[in-house]
């Protein structure tokens, strides 16, 4: 069962507790304002029989009824709306309409026949009790509510803890797995400059083996805490652009002219960033089909230093724009995507920079912009 279907699961429960609590708070709210108006009609007849007693009449069981109502805000009134006399009341009201205008759960009016041209009303609220019952349903929603968000919060970080631990397993099991072919690539490759010493070819060898071995490290990197130090980014971005124009089509040119004679210092990790912007102009290289042009543009403010590299590719739609970060999303026929995915976490996570898709249009090309902290001393 997936995460999202648990949580679903976990939603509708809630959703049904929510609901049950509502009816039956509500249910029982009623019962007990039922009880209320049976009380209010005893306490209206004991009034009564205070205010038409005789003088030698026992009154103490109609004032003892009288007294014991101590949570029921109740008043008074005359024929005209006016307040003769309220009990159990915070707030007092000169006027029956103002009383109405303040509480919607006003209850009555019993009549209080006093003689034959006078007749007073009671009104009354709902009780303390009442009133607080009718909050719980929502007291119990915000629980229920606080209850999902830890849930879902704790089952996004489970996941994202996992992701990380798949993706620094995966880095380390393909480092491991490079050790092998690598150092055997080695000695072969020693073998062969001893036989043929002067031979051009096996010097190249050489550098693609050293090559494969600065990957794994970079891989091996993964998952460990990278060393940042204040470092000029120049240097290192052009090497990943002589890195891939030795490897690329004369159709397609990458101009860093931009570049030259600057230094720009950003805290880095030389190693790691390399390999980011080779993994950019890689993609840029793919998205250009037949002749076609990569940009490298420098830009800065007092504390960043942004690096964009543009294609003249085919672009990207925008239903892929959302998912080219998605590890495991790829529009290529070939391809894991985790490319992207990778580079977004070195400068993001180890460089605490950003990497973004600026721009891209289908047809025209893409821009993807690197953003690094400059040292915090300038």
């Amino acid at each position: 069962m997936s995460n999202r279907q648990i949580g679903t699961i976990v939603l509708v429960i809630a959703m049904f507790i929510v609901a049950i609590s509502v009816l039956f708070t509500n249910n029982l709210a009623r019962s007990l304002q039922e009880e209320q108006q049976k009380n209010m009609s005893i306490w209206a007849d004991a009034t009564r029989q205070i205010i038409f007693a005789d003088t030698d009449a026992d009154i103490d069981f109609s004032s003892s009824i009288i007294e014991k109502n101590t949570t029921i805000p109740v008043y008074i009134c005359d024929e005209e709306g006016n307040v003769i006399a309220s009990r159990n009341v915070e707030k007092k009201f000169s006027n029956l309409q103002i009383f109405k205008s303040s509480n919607g759960h006003h209850h009555g009016p019993i009549e209080l026949k006093i003689d034959e041209t006078t007749t007073q009303y009671i009104y009354w609220d709902d009780s303390s009790l009442i009133t607080r019952l009718r909050y719980v349903p929502y007291a119990q929603f915000a629980l229920i509510f606080i209850f999902i968000a830890i849930a879902v919060i704790t089952m996004l970080t489970g996941q994202r803890s996992e992701e990380n631990r798949l993706w620094v397993g995966l880095s380390k099991e393909t480092a491991h797995q490079l050790g092998t072919p690598i150092s055997s690539l080695n000695a072969w490759q020693q073998l062969l400059a001893d036989e043929y010493p002067a031979d051009e070819y096996v010097a190249k060898m050489k550098g693609d083996i050293d090559r494969l071995q600065m990957i794994a490290d970079r891989f091996q990197k993964i998952g460990s805490e990278p060393t940042l130090k204040p470092e000029n980014l120049i240097p290192v971005v052009q090497n990943a652009v002589s890195y891939m124009r030795a490897r690329i089509s004369n159709r397609i040119t990458i101009d860093d002219a931009c570049l030259a004679g600057l230094e720009r210092v950003v805290m880095l990790n030389a190693p790691l960033m390399q390999w980011v912007i080779e993994n950019l102009l890689k993609n840029a290289v793919d998205a250009i089909s037949g002749n076609g042009a990569i940009t490298l543009q420098l830009l800065e403010n007092e504390h960043e230093v942004m690096l964009d590299i543009t294609d003249t590719g085919k672009g990207i739609d925008n239903k892929t724009q959302r998912r080219i970060f998605e590890p495991g999303f790829t529009s290529k026929e070939r391809g894991w995507g985790l490319g992207l995915p990778l580079a977004k976490r070195i400068v993001e996570q180890y460089h605490g920079g950003k990497l973004l898709l600026k721009h891209s249009q289908p047809g025209v090309g893409t821009t993807f912009r690197i953003v690094l902290k400059k040292p915090e001393n300038g």
